[in-house]
């Protein structure tokens, strides 16, 4: 039986974070669907489309990854792509209260789906898209956070404004 797991996030940008989860993912499961959230209740710098195709690219080395756009219910796009695991990330203590809430709601949604939560590498665990994002308005250093492909998209972002 094929098991697959769904990544859901805004990924406003995908950080070096968010590659070390869908590594570690991509050698748990047959399939990973990163699904890339418009979020209504965020204000995003990039674009549903730019943020997908920011994680396609970062993505791009895992041949059992697939990245989709999704502006419906999380347990909806998960049926949709026979999604069984949900995978989240957790950085830090303050990350599971919020993080415990959504499986809950979920199960309750969908008990077909089991959320399953992934600590990133120590070496990741400060790194958020805000604090990157940050950094990147401000022109700072953003390289030893973001894979090349982000860097540039930034670049592009702030140099045309």
């Amino acid at each position: 039986m094929q098991i697959i797991a769904i990544y859901p996030g805004t990924f406003d940008p995908i950080t070096n974070g968010h590659l070390d989860l869908i590594a570690r993912a991509s050698r748990l499961f047959q399939k990973v669907i990163v699904a890339v959230a418009v979020n209504a209740g965020k204000s995003p710098l990039f674009t549903l489309e730019e943020r997908v195709h920011l994680v396609k690219q970062a993505a791009i080395n895992f041949p059992n990854v697939t990245v989709v756009g999704f502006d419906t219910l999380l347990v909806d796009c998960a049926r949709q792509h026979g999604a069984t695991v949900i995978l989240r990330g957790l950085r830090a203590v303050s990350d599971f209260e919020y993080e415990f809430q959504m499986a809950g709601m979920n199960r309750n949604l969908a008990p077909e789906l089991e959320t399953l939560f992934l600590t990133p590498s120590e070496k990741y665990t400060f790194i958020s898209s805000s604090v990157i994002k940050a950094i990147a308005q401000l022109h700072g250093d953003i390289s030893a956070f973001v894979p090349s492909c982000v860097q540039q998209q930034f670049k592009q972002k702030f140099t045309a404004n």
